[in-house]
């Protein structure tokens, strides 16, 4: 059967104890698996100001109305306001997530800290932080984390290294076509296997091309009707579709289980394949349409 993984990242306080809930209460109705990556620490949210200076990030913030989804007290987080400790207020619910048979996995320790710097920081730097993370999430679920995604595809080799000493199986840190191995500069063998966001994400197309909240699910649809030999990775956001844009992604796992995909977990989908088999790559940083920066690429 086809698979297509839902992976699930979980960038705030608001997200979590909001979207979240939603999230399992919709995918249980379609049987869908999803793995749920969750920020652990301090939500900063209201720190992403200073992105203002980034080329593209005010065209990007007009197309999805960030303050609708994000709402004014979560967008003034540290700043005007103390970022609240994600993983220590919200321990239970993340563990009812896991109970209810999803995996969890990591998205970072603090996701703007992680997002606006990891990719030119040294590798003490990056591995502290992973660590904190880690820490974290064994403190919650009393095992270590299977998996990382990278907030805002955000990495570097260092952090691709360190997850292979964490003990995780695999990741998905990046955008791609399928899933590799990936490799250091020398061509030697790097971290766990990555399994890439394979489809672009709400937020990058909606606003664009007559794209909009009543639509997109349709362009998403016709860009499933074919099938990597690895399967589709989509990654959403508990602040998108599971709040605002709910009503959309439920459109989306209606529409994919018509095209007769089974909607599974990104631990469901890695070991459908043969990780040995996998093709080997490099994360390179480049830019992709519909959203600023840079971020992690398949190479």
């Amino acid at each position: 059967m086809k698979k297509l993984a839902l992976k699930i990242d979980v960038d705030t306080w608001r997200g979590t104890r909001e979207g979240v809930p939603r999230l399992m209460e919709i995918l249980k109705r379609h049987q869908a698996g999803a793995t749920f990556l969750f920020s652990l620490g301090p939500d900063h949210t209201g720190r992403a100001i200073k992105r203002v200076f980034r080329p593209g990030f005010l065209s990007k913030v007009s197309r999805t109305s960030v303050v609708e989804h994000y709402g004014i007290r979560t967008l003034l987080y540290g700043t005007v306001l103390p970022g609240p400790d994600i993983g220590k207020r919200e321990a239970a619910l993340l563990r009812g997530v896991r109970d209810a048979g999803f995996e969890v996995g990591i998205h970072c320790w603090d996701h703007i800290k992680w997002q606006d710097y990891v990719a030119g920081k040294s590798a003490a730097w990056t591995r502290a932080e992973m660590k904190k993370a880690a820490d974290r999430f064994q403190r919650i679920f009393g095992e270590p984390a299977r998996t990382h995604g990278a907030a805002g595809w955000q990495i570097n080799d260092a952090a691709l290294a360190y997850q292979k000493e964490l003990g995780m199986l695999y990741a998905s840190d990046g955008r791609g076509t399928h899933a590799f191995q990936p490799v250091d500069a020398a061509g030697q063998l790097l971290g766990v296997p990555q399994l890439p966001t394979t489809l672009p994400t709400l937020d990058e197309l909606i606003g664009l091309d007559g794209l909009s909240n009543d639509n997109v699910h349709e362009h998403l649809l016709k860009l499933t009707e074919t099938t990597p030999k690895t399967g589709h990775v989509y990654t959403l956001h508990a602040e998108l579709e599971g709040m605002r844009l709910m009503d959309t992604f439920d459109r989306l796992l209606a529409g994919w289980k018509r095209q007769g995909y089974e909607l599974v977990s990104c631990i469901d989908l890695f070991h459908s394949l043969d990780a040995a088999a996998l093709p080997k790559g490099r994360v390179l940083m480049g830019e992709i349409p519909g959203r600023s920066g840079t971020l992690a690429l398949q190479s």
